[in-house]
């Protein structure tokens, strides 16, 4: 089963890396009544610290599904560190994990001197309480398009600092003081692995790769931009041998993406959209019952 690319891209909502976490530990409390069908899923989920000791499976699709057998990014590495560890969100699948300790690797080679990683997802996935509707099976990382200090970031560095936007302020354009050869480097690096589907970047991100990359530049398709995303990118690896519950998407389209698709994105009703005549209706959160059967497992699992 598959789901289209319109889908996912409106599954998605920028993170919110801009966030500040927190140095003081916050405990939930108890809900009332867990078991309330009409309870949402992000509560139930958002209270498990720890992952599911079953075997590791993506269940489900980006935006509506869960992660068992999770395995944490470690919070320090020669080349990566994560943020706003307060969150608990370092959890994927461990294709994932794979591939990012892969690419953080391969960083310094791409002019990067290594990454700070935003959110992944939830020990046990799930919908989350704030911030994405889509990072719950285990397969979407953040990545700050902040390059990494040489040294250890500080606990409160880690929750307080904000990412590097690197858009220019009319949204039209990368910001030239900020942007570099190294954003392209490492973004075609992560676009380049076999095992990524699409990256996800702001339109003014993608016109820059566009124009800047040279050589070899299929990779330039699996990079798609969406709203948002000007101080990280997106990335997302498909689905994972041994997860036959896990959900495909479309894949990307034919071509660069660099041409009347792209110029889309700058006109005025994108760049200046006009104010809602009325306030958009809520859309009701996702319920344990919205998310495939193996989730309820997952959520009960020790």
């Amino acid at each position: 089963m598959r789901a289209t690319f319109g889908a996912i891209l409106l599954a998605i909502v920028p993170a919110q890396a801009q966030d500040k976490g927190t140095l003081t530990p916050v405990s939930l409390p108890p809900l009332d009544r867990p078991d309330d069908p009409a309870t949402p899923a992000k509560q139930l989920f958002g209270r498990k610290a720890s992952p599911a000791a079953l075997d590791v499976r993506a269940i489900g699709f980006y935006a509506r599904g869960c992660l068992a057998g999770a395995t944490a990014l470690p919070v320090n590495g020669a080349t990566w560190q994560v943020m706003r560890l307060s969150r608990n969100r370092m959890w994927g699948h461990p294709d994932l994990i794979a591939f990012l300790e892969k690419l953080a690797a391969a960083a310094p080679q791409a002019g990067w001197r290594g990454l700070l990683v935003g959110d992944l997802s939830q020990p046990r996935g799930g919908p989350m309480l704030t911030g994405h509707a889509s990072h719950q099976v285990g397969l979407d990382a953040d990545i700050w398009l902040t390059p990494m200090p040489d040294r250890e970031l500080t606990r409160a560095e880690r929750e307080e600092m904000s990412a590097t936007i690197v858009v220019a302020a009319d949204r039209r354009d990368v910001d030239p003081a900020v942007w570099t050869p190294a954003h392209l480097g490492i973004i075609r690096a992560a676009a380049s692995d076999p095992a990524v589907e699409r990256i996800l970047v702001n339109a003014a991100i993608k016109k820059a790769l566009c124009r800047e990359a040279t050589g070899n530049r299929g990779w330039l398709r699996k990079v798609r931009p969406y709203y948002g995303h000007d101080y990280h990118f997106h990335v997302r690896i498909g689905c994972p041998a041994g997860s036959p519950s896990c959900t495909a998407q479309d894949p990307v389209p034919a071509g660069e993406g660099c041409g009347k698709e792209l110029d889309w994105w700058f006109s005025a009703a994108v760049l200046h959209p006009r104010p809602p005549t009325h306030a958009p209706r809520p859309k009701p959160p996702l319920k344990l019952a919205d998310l495939p059967p193996q989730c309820r497992q997952v959520l009960l699992a020790k």
